[in-house]
């Protein structure tokens, strides 16, 4: 049996479970996800400061359950703490925010980004450029209204994000979309199937890319 930590950044344990099932509906047959959450912290991470907080936590999730563990994804779209982490893991780390921009990428696509945290831009945007696809980036597009309004109704969250996916499709000329944000799980799934374009959701991209370090 494999087994698969998943750390969620935030403190939210309903987050975390959403994760969770997503990331086991991706696992083949041998594999277990764990979830954990953050211990202290925000229960979503909505700025650079807090993502920046976030890491050393991450970290001592890793050291504290990651023992046993064949891989890690870390659950929110900034990966805060992973460099860290891989420094200490003798198992692949993969990140959300890495993994579904790498994804988005591939083949030279152009891509675009959409979610719902404005102080968020500014370390996403350097995380794309960190991955060497700046050439391909057509930017955020945000949604309006308050991001912790708009992740606790689902319905309101997947009308706001399906408006954002669709300017990084119709007004910045995306041949992929990622949606930014492991709470955005659920409605990222949601959007898969209502694009012509392929949006990538953030936590089974991290899935497959562990799945690929991990030789499955």
């Amino acid at each position: 049996m494999h087994d698969i930590l998943l750390i969620n950044p935030n403190t939210s344990t309903d987050t975390t479970a959403m994760m969770v099932a997503i990331a086991r509906a991706e696992a083949p047959p041998g594999f277990t996800i764990r979830g954990v959450s953050a211990d202290h912290g925000e229960p979503m991470i909505l700025t650079a400061p807090q993502l920046q907080a976030a890491a050393a936590g991450v970290v001592e999730n890793g050291r504290r359950h990651g023992a046993h563990a064949h891989g890690i994804v870390i659950s929110a779209f900034g990966d805060p703490g992973i460099e860290a982490l891989r420094e200490i893991a003798n198992v692949p780390v993969v990140g959300i925010c890495e993994a579904s921009i790498l994804e988005a990428a591939k083949d030279g696509r152009r891509f675009g980004i959409a979610t719902v945290t404005p102080d968020l831009v500014e370390p996403i945007d350097a995380k794309v450029h960190a991955l060497g696809v700046g050439a391909q980036y057509t930017g955020i597009r945000l949604t309006s209204g308050d991001p912790l309004a708009l992740a606790a109704d689902p319905a309101r969250l997947l009308e706001a994000l399906v408006e954002a996916v669709a300017r990084c499709i119709e007004a910045d000329r995306a041949e992929a979309v990622v949606i930014g944000g492991g709470p955005l799980g659920q409605a990222a799934k949601e959007l898969e199937r209502q694009f012509s374009v392929p949006v990538i959701a953030p936590i089974p991209a991290a899935m497959r890319l562990l799945l690929k370090r991990l030789g499955r």
